[in-house]
């Protein structure tokens, strides 16, 4: 199972590589790009799709760890609140142990 996923990772790098150089290959001719703040001239097609690709990238992977961050905090919560309510179930059952005896 871990030998596939591995042979079918590297078929995909492979097959987003060699489609990454067929269209630098494809688009060779520089565009202006605007980003508000500033302005490139002549950038090649393929340079600025790859630097936005990373950038998209980066936003995606800093959105799934605050979310993952989030997500630890509420288990840590839930956690104490669970062994709260454990602590508090094995009390009433004490009690009802001892009422029972009586």
């Amino acid at each position: 199972m871990v030998l596939l996923r591995k042979i079918l990772l590297a078929t995909l790098l492979i097959a987003l590589v060699l489609a990454a150089a067929i269209f630098a290959y494809t688009n060779p001719e520089p565009i202006d790009v605007d980003v508000g703040i500033t302005r490139f001239e002549r950038v090649p097609l393929a340079i600025a799709f790859a630097v936005l690709f990373a950038l998209g990238w980066l936003a995606g992977l800093t959105t799934l760890g605050f979310s993952l961050l989030r997500l630890r905090r509420e288990r840590r919560r839930l956690r104490a609140d669970l062994l709260h309510a454990q602590t508090e179930l094995e009390g009433f059952r004490t009690q009802a142990r001892t009422y029972d005896a009586d």
